[in-house]
């Protein structure tokens, strides 16, 4: 196995880096997945963003995005990570993977370092896949098949107690019932209002498993943190997720994924100033809890 994650040390401007040595960088993403730039001068956000322009990409914009978390942009493309409390853990998943809309890639940019905690986990899903199709392949198969459905509530106004508190305004870019019900079916997604003003939505069936532009297959999905993670006072993880005809997905059909997704993972423990570039097909990630102060911003690449 290449080693996992890319170690690249350095030096001086990241911005100029990038953009002297994108192709030998696109090569080393390509073959590990996910990208560590450790020892270059980012004092601040700003500096990161000037990184992200380096590397010259077109971005993929949050408010665009359907993602249910609640970050608040930095700059027009840098924008906090997760906002859930320190004490929640954020499991393993593909960014945006529970909606049609996902980026290509993810940058991350450690500005404040945790006193405790705080890592990013990092796991290779084509690693987890092969694993998972030699050992459940009835499992992979129905994935392959039929996909996969998310249903989550959505509150009326953003909570950032939890990790799936963006409001149904916020995620759908829409001021009305009226017109979150209109974009709703432009997704194909099916819903139903609650009393509180809450919404609760059930996406289409979404591919669960990724065919990559060299031929390799990934766990590319949001099982994982959708199984052991969406919990909040308006969403339940059992309830979550279905195989794409509906059947619900057991935790009998999670644990070897959830297993070796375990093994293979590495927690990418962070220092002021790193930037972690994140190949979002291939890398799944996540957050550990952390106590002190931690700040880690995000960029997508579309």
């Amino acid at each position: 196995m290449t080693e996992f994650p890319g170690i690249i040390p350095g030096g001086g401007d990241l911005a100029a880096f990038l953009s002297a040595n994108k192709g030998a960088v696109d090569a080393a993403l390509s073959d590990a997945g996910a990208l560590l730039f450790r020892g270059f001068d980012l004092p601040d956000p700003w500096a990161f963003d000037a990184a992200i322009e380096g590397y010259g990409e077109a971005g993929f914009t949050y408010e665009d995005s359907l993602s249910n978390a609640v970050r608040t942009n930095v700059t027009s493309r840098v924008f906090t990570a997760n906002e859930a409390p320190p004490t929640t853990e954020i499991f393993l998943h593909h960014e945006m993977a529970q909606t049609p809309l996902y980026p290509a890639k993810l940058f991350f940019y450690c500005e404040i370092a945790p006193g405790s905690g705080g890592a990013t986990p990092l796991c290779r899903s084509d690693w987890v896949l092969e694993k998972l199709t030699e050992q459940s392949p009835t499992f992979v198969a129905r994935l392959e098949a039929e996909g996969v459905r998310y249903t989550n509530v959505m509150p009326g106004s953003d909570d950032a107690g939890s990790g799936q508190g963006r409001s149904w305004c916020s995620t759908l870019s829409v001021g009305d019932e009226a017109a979150a019900e209109a974009r709703l079916k432009e997704l194909g997604y099916s819903w139903e209002w609650l009393d509180d003003g809450a919404l609760r939505v059930t996406t289409a069936a979404l591919p669960a498993v990724r065919t990559l532009a060299d031929g390799r297959k990934t766990f590319f999905n949001q099982l994982i943190a959708a199984f052991r993670g969406w919990a909040d006072s308006r969403n339940d993880p059992n309830k979550a997720i279905t195989f794409g005809g509906g059947e619900p997905i057991t935790s009998e059909d999670m644990a070897p994924a959830i297993a070796f997704a375990d093994e293979f993972t590495h927690d990418l423990a962070w220092q002021a100033g790193d930037v972690a570039l994140i190949d979002n097909f291939a890398v799944m990630h996540g957050r550990r809890p952390f106590e002190g102060k931690r700040r880690v911003l995000a960029s997508l690449i579309a």
